[in-house]
This record gives C-alpha cells, sequence and structure tokens, in this order.
C-alpha cells in the first residue's frame, strides 16, 4: 500500500504533459500488443483468400480517406486549434462538415455509376457503404482524439482507444467463427465497432459545435490542405498500391499473404514513430540554435539502433511467419526483409524531410511522394506479373530509395539555397550503416534454408550485446539524455 501511494504521489507530481506523453505511449503499445498478437488467431481459422479480402478493404480504404476527409485531422488541424483556440468545437463541427458533404457527394456518384465503379472497388455495394460509414467514424475519432490532445484531457481518449482496440478483435472472431463468408464477416466486424463509436462522437461534434458550414473555416481548412492533396494521396496510394495490384494480377489469397508479411515488418514503424515524437521536436530546437552538428551523432546512433531491431526480424521471418501466420503463408518470409530494409530508409527519409519541414518547402515534399508512388505502381506492374507477389516487396523498397535519395538531394539545393552548411548530417557513416545491414540482412535470407546455422549466429550475437551491455546502455543513456535538452 506504500509503495502504490508513493507511485500515486509520484504520478500526481508529474507535469501535465509527461502525464499525457506516458499515457499515449502505454495506450499505443498496449494497442499494438493486440493487434499483433490478434493476428495468429485470424490466419489460422480463415483461408489467404478470406484473410486477403480484409486486406484488400483496408488498402482501398486509405485511398478513399483522402478524398472523403482530405486528410483534415491532420496538416492544418493542429494549427487551427492554436489559432481558432477560442471556438475549438466550432471549428470541428466545420471540418467534419466537410467530411459530410464529400462523403454524400461520393455515396450519390457511385449510386448513380455503381456498375461502373464496383468493378473497380471489387467490392459489394453494402460494403462501400460500410467504408464510407467507417471513414467517417474514423475521422470524428481523429477530430476528437485531435482536440483532447491540445487540452491535455487524455483519459476519455485512452479508454476509448483501449475499449475499440479490445472490441474489434473480439467481434470480429465471434463473427468469423460464426460465418461462413469469414472475409467480410471480419470487415463488418472491425466496422461495427468504430462505427458505433465514431459516427456517435462524429454527431456530438457537429451538435456541440452548431458550426457546420461556417465560411471562414472552411476557407482556411481547404486552403491549408487542398494544396497538400497530392502528397497525403500519394503516401496512401505508395502504402496500398501493392496489395490492390496483387489482389488484381496474382488473386485475393496471394494479396493476403503479401498483407501478413507486410503488416508484420510495417508494424516496427511504431519504433520509428515513437524514436521521432522524441527526435523531431529535438532536431527543430537544435536547429534553431544553430547546434545542428550535434545532430550527426544522434542520427547514426539511432541508425544503427533501428538496424539492429529491423535485422533481428529479418533474421528470424521464417520462424515468426510461422508463430504468427502458420504454414500457409510461409512464402511471406520472403517479403519480410524488403519492406523490413524499406524502414530504415524511411528513418534516412525523414532526416532530410525534417529540413524540408523546418523551411516549409511543401513542393518538394509533394514531389518525392508522388515520384516515389509513380515509381512504384510502374514497378509492381512490370514485375509482379513476371515474378509474382514477392516481387512487390522489393518494387517497395526500390521505391523507397527513390523516396530517399530525391529527398536527400532537396534537402542539399535548400541548405544550398539559404547559405547553411550541410554539416548536421553524416552521410558518409549513414551510407556505410544502411551497406552493412544491407549485406547482413542478406546473409539471413539466404540461410533461411538452414535454420539451425541461423539460430546459431543468431544466438552468439544475442550474447555478445549481453556481454557488452554496459556499453550498449550507455549509448542509449546518451541519446536520450541529448534529446531531452538543447544545450
Amino acid at each position: 500500500m506504500k509503495r502504490k501511494r508513493i507511485l500515486r504521489n509520484k504520478w500526481n507530481n508529474l507535469p501535465i504533459t509527461v502525464k499525457v506523453s506516458i499515457a499515449y505511449t502505454i495506450c499505443g503499445m498496449i494497442q499494438k500488443l493486440i493487434q499483433f498478437f490478434a493476428v495468429p488467431i485470424f490466419t489460422r481459422i480463415m483461408t489467404t483468400e478470406q484473410f486477403g479480402k480484409m486486406t484488400v478493404y483496408v488498402s482501398w480504404m486509405g485511398i478513399l480517406t483522402v478524398f472523403l476527409t482530405l486528410q483534415l485531422p491532420y496538416g492544418s488541424f493542429s494549427k487551427a486549434m492554436i489559432k481558432f483556440e477560442e471556438d475549438r468545437d466550432g471549428y470541428l463541427s466545420a471540418v467534419e462538415g466537410i467530411c459530410l458533404v464529400f462523403s454524400t457527394v461520393f455515396l450519390l456518384i457511385f449510386f448513380a455509376l455503381e456498375e461502373v465503379l464496383k468493378s473497380h472497388f471489387g467490392t459489394p455495394m453494402l460494403l462501400v457503404l460500410l467504408m464510407v460509414f467507417e471513414i467517417l467514424a474514423n475521422a470524428g475519432i481523429a477530430f476528437w482524439t485531435g482536440k483532447k490532445r491540445f487540452e491535455f484531457r487524455y483519459k476519455s481518449v485512452v479508454l476509448v482507444t483501449l475499449l475499440i482496440s479490445v472490441l474489434c478483435p473480439l467481434l470480429q472472431f465471434v463473427l468469423v467463427v460464426n460465418c461462413d463468408d469469414k472475409g467480410n464477416a471480419r470487415i463488418v466486424g472491425n466496422a461495427t465497432v468504430f462505427i458505433l463509436f465514431g459516427i456517435t462522437i462524429f454527431i456530438m461534434g457537429l451538435v456541440r459545435g452548431k458550426k457546420i458550414l461556417n465560411k471562414t473555416y472552411w476557407k482556411y481548412a481547404l486552403g491549408f490542405n487542398l494544396p497538400l492533396l497530392l502528397y497525403y494521396l500519394s503516401q496512401i496510394v505508395f502504402d496500398a498500391s501493392d496489395r490492390i495490384m496483387i489482389d488484381r494480377m496474382e488473386g485475393t489469397d496471394k494479396a493476403g499473404i503479401y498483407g501478413v508479411a507486410y503488416n508484420l515488418a510495417i508494424t516496427l514503424n511504431f519504433v520509428l514513430v515513437a524514436i521521432n515524437n522524441s527526435y523531431t521536436p529535438w532536431f527543430f530546437q537544435l536547429y534553431k540554435s544553430g547546434k545542428q552538428e550535434k545532430n550527426k551523432t544522434v542520427t547514426n546512433l539511432i541508425a544503427v539502433f533501428l538496424s539492429c531491431i529491423l535485422l533481428l526480424l529479418i533474421w528470424l521471418a521464417p520462424e515468426v511467419i510461422y508463430v504468427f501466420a502458420g504454414e500457409a503463408y510461409s512464402e511471406a518470409k520472403w517479403v519480410i526483409p524488403p519492406v523490413a530494409m524499406s524502414v530504415l530508409l524511411l528513418f534516412y527519409t525523414q532526416i532530410s524531410a525534417n529540413y524540408e519541414f523546418y523551411y516549409e518547402n511543401k513542393k518538394t515534399l509533394t514531389i518525392a511522394a508522388v515520384l516515389a508512388a509513380v515509381t512504384n505502381i510502374v514497378l509492381n506492374y512490370v514485375f509482379i506479373p513476371v515474378f509474382g507477389f514477392l516481387a512487390a516487396g522489393y518494387t517497395t523498397l526500390i521505391s523507397y530509395m527513390v523516396l530517399t535519395y530525391f529527398n536527400y538531394l532537396a534537402r542539399r539545393k535548400i541548405l544550398k539555397d539559404h547559405s547553411v552548411a550541410d554539416n548536421g548530417v553524416d552521410s558518409k557513416m549513414l551510407l556505410i550503416i544502411l551497406g552493412v545491414f544491407t549485406m547482413i540482412g542478406g546473409g539471413g535470407m539466404v540461410l533461411y534454408s538452414f535454420p539451425i546455422v541461423r539460430m546459431i549466429i543468431t544466438a552468439l550475437t544475442m550474447l555478445v550485446i549481453v556481454v557488452l551491455r554496459k556499453e550498449v546502455f550507455r549509448l542509449f543513456a546518451t541519446v536520450r539524455t541529448t534529446l531531452s535538452k538543447v544545450e
């Protein structure tokens, strides 16, 4: 009891910003863990084709979300919460009104051209209707949580997030077990939970704000987000085009196998997100103070840390796939390495993109995203019919290379235009890290057929890390301490 009282007092004495950060971090980890461990359950009670239906549905929903919401919960929303601080509820209801109008227009067009559009979506009309409601629900939740973050009111957000995270897989499981069409059953189960919570929150936002058709708020939101529409669309297309094209060219079952591998590999992106939550604000402060040369050590150490985690996944890919998906998805092990390598390149891209955001250079960000998305689609169109769905993992890797290199060139040009020395990034060392990472990752792939050798090498590597744990912890402490302040 005494210990609990001490912990409670410590928690109560923490600054509200720290409490919010800790609460959201723990909530995010629990959410990811639930999603992660739900995968092996569904892969074992569903066929690859049934599992693939959900994969394709989510991919199409990502693309449609850009058009129906213009990504208004992001981009302009954070600035609007400051700009319209005295009427946040009014602004929230106005941007929800935009989403509602765009969604209504889309449904009217879809009803009028149902036969034509249905062949492109590859889903029944009822599922398209469900998709639109789920998009509105997700938008409602995103607007609501975004506003709560600015008010430092985290308890209701954490509660709703955890309830949805628990109820979604539970309802999906119940419906999948009791329905013959297990693919659509899982889609309905997931959408139902989000719609029940999200549409309720959406309606509450409209009622509370009472400014659905506000000219000032509409002009601000549309003026900010419409120029970024191509950027947001490119990001979504980049992420979703693989699974949609595999579904059309190779079949829904192959899209399901690819989706499992892609999701397992990209799950580690949450590590990158967690790092960026601390690294990006620190970098902006550091750059503003003119001490960007300190950025070199930090980015190098983060790259090494991220590489080690990704390499562990690559080396154990066959076992990870077997445990979390089963024998039917064994081919997916060949997709994990290139997608995992793409996560490291995504961090490299972020390093350069920080400079573009700092100087508000939206043009180069958009061009890079569009170029990478087009590259991905073209390569998929050429190589998936020749080499099968496994090619999509490697076309993704090549596209991320294009994205990283273009942002690197943009960073160099921006700094040159502003007469600033490019001394904040050790490009040569990052290239060396990438080269070593690629060789070790490739070595793991070569040894997929020799599991005993792989396990021995992995065990010896882990043993070395344990022996050198003090040095490893010291490096982590250095990064943590550095990111906590700008001297």
